[in-house]
């Protein structure tokens, strides 16, 4: 499953409870390579499996962090997947910019804070079981709408902004990781449009086979991140295997 790391090895997703999250549990539970999992999900995880431990945590709450850091009693991680992240919130009225006029700070700092902030404030939180000598990939989902070279069409200001603050946020804890650790893989993914809540908005506008299902995108990101090595730390990939360019 993943040549990078060893057999029984710990497991950390967050956003366990999502599209992607959901189907990157059901893949590592099934996985004879997968030791212990510990899947973080805001609400209570409706499964059980004799290598999950489900914690009903939210990481974006230093609270939720704690928790969790407990939950590792400072065993160490060989993977840490990130599938938490916000696009739209209706109960915060919260939706894609079309225009500058439609801008809010506080829309704009909420959305900064669940993609960028809180994968960089896991990151850091989760830092002793991240260091050492042991082998380790740090996985957290970006857009390829954060790539500030791919940007042809404007628009979406607060969730572009976000992701290219967290791919910046990524690239530089995976300089400071390589130095504690110099077998850590730090990456950011595109998954591509999959058929989750937070597309579902805007699917009426995807293009036909463009929309892919959760369980495709997981099995592709896992093909991604098992390709990857310490010397690719800090680099942005798409579903595809494709590079994507800042």
């Amino acid at each position: 499953m993943f040549p990078h790391l060893p057999e029984g090895f710990n497991a950390v997703i967050t956003g366990a409870n999502g599209g992607i999250g959901h189907a990157m549990l059901q893949c590592l539970l099934s996985s004879p390579q997968t030791g212990r999992v510990i899947a973080v999900s805001r609400s209570a995880i409706a499964a059980h499996h004799p290598k999950l431990d489900a914690l009903a945590a939210d990481i974006t709450t230093p609270s939720g962090r704690e928790a969790l850091c407990s939950a590792l009693d400072g065993q160490p991680v060989h993977l840490l997947f990130n599938a938490v992240g916000l696009l739209h919130d209706d109960s915060r009225g919260i939706q894609p910019e079309k225009r500058l006029e439609q801008l809010d700070d506080e829309a704009f700092a909420h959305v900064m804070h669940i993609n960028a902030a809180t994968p960089a404030l896991l990151i850091a939180a989760l830092k002793p079981s991240l260091q050492g000598k042991h082998p380790t990939i740090i996985a957290s989902l970006s857009a390829r709408v954060g790539s500030i070279t791919d940007n042809g069409y404007g628009g979406w200001y607060s969730y572009r902004a976000s992701k290219a603050a967290h791919n910046m946020l990524m690239k530089t804890a995976s300089i400071e990781l390589t130095r504690l650790n110099k077998q850590s893989i730090v990456l950011c993914l595109h998954p591509g449009t999959t058929d989750t809540s937070l597309s579902k908005p805007f699917q009426a506008r995807i293009p036909s086979g463009k929309l892919f299902t959760a369980d495709f995108v997981a099995k592709q990101l896992i093909d991604v991140m098992a390709k990857r090595s310490p010397e690719e730390t800090g680099s942005f990939w798409d579903w595809a295997g494709e590079s994507i360019e800042w």
